[in-house]
């Protein structure tokens, strides 16, 4: 029957009306900014409700597909009706998932359901809109009637569901951690509250302090919730290693006092993760947001302390909101520990200067010292934070007064010998590392006066680092600088103080805050973007910075909002209306495919990066199995380039096992160690010996000769063709492979150089 169906309405309904209507009800490239839009009319006309209606269907959306729905697919396993129907028309694009139940009809039925619940006549639009999308699904041959109809049930049920039970969840909570506003809304589903939460505020110092303890009890359940949603995202099979991920998995399998790029901090790290969790994507990754979460309650219990509470949350929904910051908080690369250990810094180094008494001064410097330290054990780009330091004696005299104390130098002491390790690790290995930074920062080239790394480095941060915010943080610069030069700190918020201006710990420190803030983020950002004048800055090396300088536009539209400023609001809510769907996209570039029909191009698709790369190991293995099966000799493989490589070493079990003893995995040789690889055990002693050497090949790119060094090592190469690599129906990376017949000894060079 659900074949008869089926053929029913994908062919004998066939008419050239529904050939046009129904592939663009299925997806079309103006759905997301029709729904964006809908959004926020709704959200600007009814307020709360509307609010809260917008983000109970993006919940129920945004949970409900990934969690039920496509866990249902796959256990079912029902296939596509165009694969079981040879009478099939298509009339969108194939996919390889399964059939039943239908997302799309989930997904409408959902939102039909959440829209009902708060606009009773919205029936009126959204039934017979879910109806037609789960028709257009049938019709374009992608769904049986039943996949469309348990998906509608689904998804309406779920959604009902979900709403009651966290309305439930607010009655209770609402009452016991958050009595004020439960006041003005017991129920979820109610109406506007009664009374605007700024004029409670203002009713009497004791409620006002009762907000601060709701708006820090939110903090905790939203860093809680962003924790738990990133474990559950690691934890996935959304995205795989990243090159970089993959390489220093295998550092923590070789122990040393630094390493050819990068101190050893991240080789620690992900020691520590993988010895909890095993050598998995999840053990590589289970730190970072770990990571997040430390420094996001830090920050809220900073403002909660020196501010105000919600001013803390509202950094830690804008550090979310904010896409290079995101991603740093699900992979786990260098720069999640630099920001880490530079905002531990920041925060004792803050408690350092406004002590009063030497005494009490001497453990915050001796802990701050520890965390840079600890920085520059992470990445050397922390060592900058000293400057900053330094920045912040000269402009505020008052803090100048510890200088006169042993606190700030044995702070200096402690990053010294963290110096040492890398120093020693240079020292027996040629300084590897001078030598790489030298050429990363293009000092090896005579300088050139050329706009284009200063505009591509500015067009990349106002994407990575919000638009909003990034004016924000501009804002907040401009008018810590103003009131530096004219003396004007005094907040409103602050009463007058009989207590010197000098002393950190009385109100003036309102007016050093900013000013320590401005010290910890604009130098680092600002000098490379003056060095964006000589060389190419990559994106992520500001990164330190944006904490400090989230902060700093916190505090400061914060004074201006309590001067009757109210623009700030709007670039705030500005910043997490653009952020926060930007942040989900980067952290699943499928839903472009569910909200426009088509995926993103592997060009334009940020996480073909992460996506992939177990299917090249697959593929590059089945080679290898089939050579060993062929001839009965051993075959191992080389890379092209430490990426390859080490995602190889990774994503073949094999090769993984023999991980750091027996390496299955190599890198081509070279006459001078060109990363990690070059002070590890090459394939010297493969002597006779096959290899399949494994190079990524760009798009277009014309395959070029093997290495003049390949060449010479084996007695003759043959070329075994390219093999792309898909995903969902598209090619994201191609590689080639070439086979390299019986292997006899690296060249005299690289020999003496190894030696």
């Amino acid at each position: 029957m659900d074949a008869a169906l089926f053929r029913a309405v994908n062919q004998s309904l066939s008419n050239p009306l529904f050939d046009w209507l129904m592939p663009v009800l299925s997806g079309n490239k103006l759905f997301g900014p029709m729904v964006l839009l809908a959004a926020a009319v709704l959200i600007w006309r009814q307020r709360v409700k509307g609010a809260l209606c917008v983000a109970f269907i993006t919940l129920a959306v945004g949970l409900g597909d990934p969690l039920i729905i496509n866990s249902i697919k796959h256990a079912v396993g029902r296939p596509r009706p165009f694969v079981t129907q040879p009478g099939a028309i298509t009339r969108v694009g194939r996919t390889e998932s399964f059939s039943l139940p239908s997302a799309h009809a989930a997904n409408m039925a959902a939102a039909a359901m959440v829209a009902f619940l708060y606009f009773r006549r919205s029936w009126r639009f959204m039934v017979p809109l879910a109806a037609a999308v789960a028709f257009s699904r049938v019709y374009n041959g992608v769904h049986y009637v039943s996949d469309v109809l348990i998906g509608a049930t689904l998804g309406a049920g779920y959604a009902a569901v979900m709403v009651w039970a966290l309305d439930r969840c607010w009655n209770w909570a609402g009452q016991k951690w958050f009595p004020l506003w439960w006041e003005q809304m017991p129920s979820l589903l109610g109406t506007e509250p009664h009374a605007p939460q700024s004029t409670i505020g203002n009713r009497q110092p004791a409620i006002a302090s009762q907000l601060d303890l709701h708006w820090l009890r939110l903090g905790y359940i939203v860093i809680a919730l962003f924790f738990l949603a990133r474990l559950a995202y690691i934890g996935g099979s959304s995205i795989e290693l990243s090159e970089d991920e993959a390489y220093q998995w295998q550092w923590s399998k070789h122990p040393a006092l630094a390493y050819y790029s990068k101190p050893p901090g991240i080789a620690v790290a992900q020691w520590v993760g993988t010895h909890l969790w095993g050598d998995t994507a999840f053990g590589v990754r289970f730190l970072a947001p770990c990571v997040t979460a430390l420094m996001s309650l830090l920050l809220l219990r900073f403002f909660a302390r020196e501010a105000r509470p919600k001013l803390g949350l509202f950094v830690v929904l804008a550090a979310t909101a904010t896409p290079l910051l995101s991603v740093g908080a699900v992979l786990m690369t260098v720069d999640c520990l630099s920001v880490l250990f530079w905002t531990l810094a920041m925060l004792s180094g803050w408690q350092a200067v406004r002590s009063t008494e030497h005494r009490s001064a001497l453990r915050p410097w001796l802990i701050t010292g520890l965390w840079l330290a600890l920085g520059f054990l992470s990445k050397n780009t922390n060592a900058f934070q000293l400057v900053s330091f330094a920045l912040f004696f000269v402009l505020w005299p008052a803090a100048r007064k510890h200088l006169r104390t042993a606190g700030p130098w044995l702070a200096i002491a402690l990053v010294a010998l963290a110096v040492l390790p890398q120093l020693v690790w240079n020292a027996q290995h040629g300084w590897a590392t001078v030598e790489h930074l030298h050429n990363r920062a293009g000092l090896a080239q005579a300088w050139k006066f050329t706009p284009n790394y200063l505009i591509d480095f500015v067009v990349a941060e106002l994407g990575l680092l919000n638009p909003c915010f990034l004016a924000l943080i501009f804002g907040g610069v401009l008018a810590t600088l103003g009131q530096l030069r004219a003396g004007d700190w005094q907040s409103p918020a602050v009463a007058p103080s009989s207590t010197a201006d000098g002393d950190c710990k009385s109100p003036a420190r309102h007016a050093a805050l900013p000013t320590f803030l401005l010290c910890m983020g604009l130098p680092l950002f600002l000098g490379y973007f003056l060095y964006t004048l000589r060389a190419r800055v990559q994106p992520n090396w500001i990164v330190p910075a944006v904490i400090p300088l989230l902060c700093l536009a916190a505090l400061q539209a914060d004074t201006c909002w309590q001067r009757g400023v109210r623009s700030v609001r709007a670039w705030f809510v500005a910043g997490l209306v653009l952020g926060l769907p930007l942040v989900v996209l980067l952290h699943d570039t499928n839903l472009a495919a569910k909200i426009t029909g088509k995926p993103l191009p592997p060009k334009l698709d940020p996480l073909v990066r992460v996506r992939g790369w177990q299917a090249m190991a697959e593929t590059v293995e089945a080679e290898r199995q089939k050579l060993i099966a062929s001839e009965g000799q051993p075959v191992f493989l080389i890379g092209a380039h430490y990426g390859i490589t080490s995602l190889l070493s990774f994503y073949i079990r094999e090769a993984k096992a023999g991980v750091p003893h027996a390496p299955l995995v190599f890198y081509q040789s070279s006459t001078k160690p060109e990363n990690q690889y070059g002070f590890w055990p090459g394939y010297d002693t493969r002597l006779g010996h096959d290899a399949i050497f494994v190079q990524e090949l760009k798009k277009g790119a014309t395959p070029e000769a093997p290495p003049a060094r390949l060449a010479a090592e084996f007695t003759r190469i043959e070329d075994l063709g390219a093999r792309d690599i898909l995903y969902r129906g598209q090619t994201i990376h191609t590689v080639r492979l070439l086979l390299c017949r019986k292997f006899r000894g690296v060249t005299a060079n690289h020999a003496n150089e190894r030696e």
